[in-house]
């Protein structure tokens, strides 16, 4: 019988329960991607609100990644003492920290501009760069202390993009069959296995791109096995778009937790569960009838920094999250209500 609250293992990482901080963009480091004493707070908060392992926001591999404003980087050394200084916020607390590698975009430079580029129109160098990138982030990450990385491969960013049907056309051994398109994603876990083979790497991935021709169910899973095959040490199962507003507990939570049961069964590694749960006992519903064994949470984190002290001390406590999905139009991804002082 698993329980949200007791201690367990993801590989390597010894948590204290089953749930872990999904990755949540804040959108304020400085444009070299130098972290801001605001993020430090934030994580501050969230490490003491009793979850049981983070997984910090949004990173990018690369300096000219222009997708996004105010991204953190782990793109040069210089930057590795600030990221240490987040991983000791955050160990404080005992809590293992996993970084988010990701790209936004590929951008190419032309003349006094860069222009982005998609999967189809990339050559193999710059594809080789751009795992290069992910490997060298996996040992900056390393070196700052972090626990582990998660390659995001999800919500259409690069990596997603790169990997479905719907945009990836290629002819070459990057791209066709499943297995193709997947190669960048077992080159990045190779590399990083090899240069950090300390840390714990997981995955973000859509189960569905929810796109004419894109990624399905059935071809996620496929990934998803040729991932476990090759090693992976969890799979966090997301899926295209923006978070879905309107999550009534005991009436429409945990939306990819379908999914991400039909990958459980599958694969050997841990997967985790992400996508509206807003509850104690629907999260150990889902837990105790399926192989799931986490549920990460983002939006309700945003609104109650301690929601999993609280779910713990009575565990009949309800997310406070009401899923407007306006934590997206304000500084740092704050909650609207937290902002406003509503109780």
């Amino acid at each position: 019988m698993k329980k949200v609250f007791e201690s367990s293992n993801l590989k390597k990482l010894k948590l204290k329960n089953r749930l872990i901080r999904s990755a949540t963009w804040e959108g304020i480091a400085s444009e070299d991607g130098s972290v801001s004493e605001e993020t430090y707070e934030i994580y501050d908060k969230v490490a003491k609100g009793g979850i049981g392992a983070i997984i910090t926001g949004f990173t990018s591999v690369r300096l000219d990644d222009f997708y996004f404003d105010g991204m953190m980087r782990l793109c040069n050394d210089s930057l590795i003492p600030q990221y240490r200084k987040l991983t000791e916020v955050i160990h404080k607390e005992n809590i293992p920290a996993i970084s988010q590698l990701a790209l936004g975009g590929y951008y190419r430079k032309l003349e006094d501009r860069f222009v982005l580029v998609e999967p189809n129109d990339m050559t193999k160098e710059e594809i080789t760069s751009v795992s290069e990138d992910f490997i060298n982030a996996g040992l900056r990450a390393q070196k700052a202390g972090f626990d582990g990385v998660q390659i995001h491969a999800a919500h259409f960013f690069f990596l997603s993009r790169f990997i479905s049907p719907a945009l990836n056309n290629r002819t070459d051994e990057y791209g066709g069959t499943t297995e193709n398109r997947t190669k960048i994603l077992t080159e990045i876990l190779r590399g990083i296995r090899a240069i950090a083979p300390a840390l714990h790497i997981s995955i973000k991935l859509n189960c569905n791109d929810f796109t004419y021709r894109g990624l399905d169910e059935e071809e996620s899973l496929k990934i998803c096995c040729l991932l476990d095959r090759e090693g992976i040490d969890s799979i966090e199962i997301s899926g295209n778009g923006t978070s879905v507003p309107g999550i009534k507990a005991h009436k429409n939570e945990g939306y990819f937790s379908d999914a991400a049961a039909l990958i459980a069964h599958e694969v050997s590694c841990p997967v985790i569960a992400v996508g509206g749960f807003r509850s104690v006992d629907f999260m150990e519903k889902v837990l105790n009838t399926t192989d799931i064994e986490f549920i990460s949470l983002s939006r309700p984190i945003i609104r109650e920094p301690d929601l999993p002290v609280k779910m713990q001390n009575d565990p009949k406590t309800i997310s406070r999250c009401t899923s407007c999905n306006r934590c997206y139009s304000t500084p740092a991804h704050r909650c609207i209500f937290n902002l406003r002082g509503d109780k």
